[in-house]
């Protein structure tokens, strides 16, 4: 006989389909120092906050949902979730922690990958005018790494001179610590340093790969991401701008690569079969 998971609970498996989509709450690894220094991964998309810090947490969360995930999803992720909901926010604590996502195979961003600043956060600086990997690699950093990341857009010749005065992780430009390697796009090289293969991300990593780099023949989408991402570039004169559009854009291609990449569609339908 299944157990029904708790009210103010959430499952492993229901909170790997939220996470990718603009709609996933924001995650809170909150496991003690300790556990965390035995296994520094976090999952996907998540953040960390102390659980003596509560009026702090309030203000990150900003009135938006949430999923607290401790060690084992016990006392400190169940308190913590009542202590939000005592003040009017939606909270779900993750059943099992984040010891029963790991032993569930799912994937985790090694900590020590994410060039986080101090206050836990990310800045990203790479050539201006992006058309297809310096979307994808945003809106994969967005979806999975770091929701609050930032990204700044200048002439290729201001990269490094921005990268220093910002301090920003330059990326998807030439000696960057994240740029194309071999006949792999920036897109490919973030899966691999973020440990995030899934099925899903790996076929959306083929499709941007082979649109990025002009080689259509290696997947049919190709020549359509590569034809609206074009289009997408001429409609807007702010970088920032394109950003907020090609994310969209993304989440779609996500949507299709996980649920909807073996859905075909023709008009009119062929004539139903005549049973005899």
């Amino acid at each position: 006989m299944s157990i029904m998971p708790a009210p103010n609970e959430i499952t492993c498996q229901h909170l790997f389909r939220l996470i990718g989509t603009p709609h996933c709450p924001v995650i809170v690894d909150m496991r003690l120092v300790d556990d965390f220094a035995v296994d520094p991964r976090l999952i996907p998309s998540s953040i960390r906050h102390s659980h003596t810090d509560i009026p702090g947490l309030m203000r990150r969360l900003q009135g938006r949902p949430s999923v607290i995930a401790c060690h084992r999803g016990q006392k400190l992720s169940q308190v913590m979730v009542s202590a939000l909901q005592a003040e009017g926010l939606t909270s779900e604590y993750l059943s099992g922690g984040a010891q029963a996502w790991a032993e569930s195979g799912a994937p985790m961003v090694p900590v020590a990958a994410v060039p986080f600043d101090p206050d836990g956060q990310t800045c990203w600086i790479t050539r201006t005018r992006p058309k297809i990997d310096r979307i994808a690699c945003p809106w994969l950093i967005r979806r999975f790494v770091d929701p609050n990341a930032r990204f700044l857009f200048v002439a290729d010749s201001e990269v490094g001179t921005g990268a220093s005065m910002f301090n920003a992780t330059p990326f998807d430009t030439q000696d960057a610590p994240f740029t194309h390697e071999g006949d792999h796009c920036t897109f490919d090289v973030m899966l691999d340093r973020f440990c995030l293969h899934t099925p899903a991300l790996d076929r959306m990593a083929l499709a941007i790969r082979a649109a990025d780099t002009n080689r259509q023949d290696m997947h049919p989408v190709a020549a359509g991401l590569l034809a609206v991402s074009v289009g997408l570039s001429r409609q807007f004169r702010n970088d920032q701008a394109q950003l907020e559009a090609g994310l969209a854009l993304y989440d779609a291609l996500y949507r299709w690569a996980r649920d909807g990449h073996s859905e075909g569609h023709d008009w009119p339908s062929p004539p139903a079969v005549q049973r005899t």
